[in-house]
This record gives structure tokens, sequence and C-alpha cells, in this order.
């Protein structure tokens, strides 16, 4: 089973020179990305989680509504938020989608499970910092799912042989049929794959000048949206199943 998860991140950033462009415009491009990704799993009829950063949830009411609508999950991202501020943002997204949030993910900051458990959070998806090193280390870890005081915490998937995780920079470095071959790979020993992108990846940095590392602008903008797109269409010719993440763990 293939779990597809997306990071809608505070795009908030360093400009170069004398750029500079103000939260509306930010706001926008995160919402141009998000449903350029919307397109690309209606089209190839996958359904997926959204991992939305906290200190957004009420900038993005409307594009949280059009993901809900469209079949896909959403939970929380915290990337620097303390417990208050996230019980607060999962609450106002459950009140104004009337949908329970099952799911939260963490990277840098994270709350203990016992903190996360009182907020009836059913599910936690830690990740760690991906960058240019990550293809130089052999990472060692648990692949399993395991429950803790009643919640499950997923760990990142990482490929058997290579020792590669499934991580955002992964997917926009290495070429897709390494890609695909770490996939099958992984399935032979593995029941799950969980694979994680950041909706800026599909920024065009070319028209935006983030200041960004020159690396992480490889296969960004339209180049990922079309690396998307023939991943999700081998994954269906190949008859390789996708779901939410909510949907695997219970």
């Amino acid at each position: 089973m293939i779990l597809l998860t997306f990071n809608i991140i505070n795009n908030k950033s360093d400009f170069k020179d004398h750029y500079r462009i103000n939260d509306d415009e930010i706001t926008k491009i995160t919402v141009d990305n998000v449903s350029s990704i919307l397109r690309i799993l209606e089209t190839n009829n996958i359904l997926a989680t959204f991992f939305i950063e906290v200190s957004i949830v009420d900038a993005l009411q409307p594009l949280i509504k059009k993901i809900i609508s469209k079949g896909h999950e959403i939970s929380i991202y915290n990337a620097n938020s303390n417990a208050k501020e996230i019980e607060k943002a999962k609450k106002s997204i459950e009140d104004f989608t009337e949908k329970i949030i099952r799911g939260i993910r963490q990277k840098d900051v994270t709350l203990s499970v016992n903190e996360l458990k009182q907020m009836e959070f059913s599910y936690i998806s830690n990740i760690e910092n991906a960058n240019i090193l990550f293809p130089l280390k052999r990472l060692q870890r648990s692949t399993e799912i395991i429950e803790e005081n009643g919640v499950s915490i997923i760990p990142e998937s990482i490929s058997p042989y290579s020792q590669i995780p499934y991580n955002d920079f992964v997917f926009q470095m290495v070429p897709l049929k390494f890609y695909q071959n770490m996939v099958t790979e992984t399935l032979k020993n593995e029941d799950f794959i969980l694979i994680y992108l950041n909706s800026w990846q599909f920024t065009d940095f070319e028209k935006f000048r983030f200041r960004i590392p020159f690396y992480r602008k490889y296969t960004s903008g339209r180049t990922m949206s079309d690396k998307l797109e023939s991943f999700l269409k081998w994954l269906n010719e190949n008859e390789l199943a996708c779901a939410r993440v909510k949907d695997f763990v219970f």
C-alpha cells in the first residue's frame, strides 16, 4: 500500500536581492500549487493525506474545504507550535469542515504522545530533516507502525536495500526509474510505503525568487508536477494501491 502525503507549510522565506511579495501573494502560490496537485490526483483517481501547518489553517480555509471535497484527508502539521495553538487549529478545522482530524505530523518541535492523545489525535507521523546529505546516509530504524498509549506511531519509510528514505528531497532529486525500483523492492518486504512531498516544491522558482538551496530548484515547479503525474500513472499501470493514512491505519 502507498500512503501518499503532502505537507502544506508556511512559505514565508528570505527573498533574493530586493524581491518581495506579501502574505496574500504567498498564500496564492500555495493555493495554486495545491490545486495543481489536486488535479493530478483526480486525473489518476488517487486519494492522499494533506498535512496543514498550524499557523496557516485560518488563511487556507477555502483550500482545506476544497481538499476535503475531493475526498482527501486533512491532518495537522506542527512546525513550531505549542499545544494550545495546535488544539485551536484542530478545533477550527473540525468546526468549519465538520470532519474529525485524526493525524498530526511533526519535525523539529515535537509534543509527547500523551499530550497529543489528550487532544484526541489517533496517529502521529513524525519526519526528519531532508537535505542534500540524505542519500549519503545509511539509516537504520524500524519501519513498523507501533501503538503507544492508544496512538499509532507511523515511521518514515526506507528502502530496505539502499536505506534511502521516501522523503520530499529524494523524490525530487533521484531519477524516476530509480525511485520506481525503490518502491517495487520495498513492497516485497513491507506492507506500506509512506511518501511525503511539500507543496512548495511545485513552485516556479524562476518566477518567484525565494532564497532556497540551489539543489532545491532542481525538478521543481512544472517539472515536479510532471514527475508526480508520471509516478502516479506508473502506480496505476502496476496496480499498486494508494490510501489515505487514516484508512490504512484504522
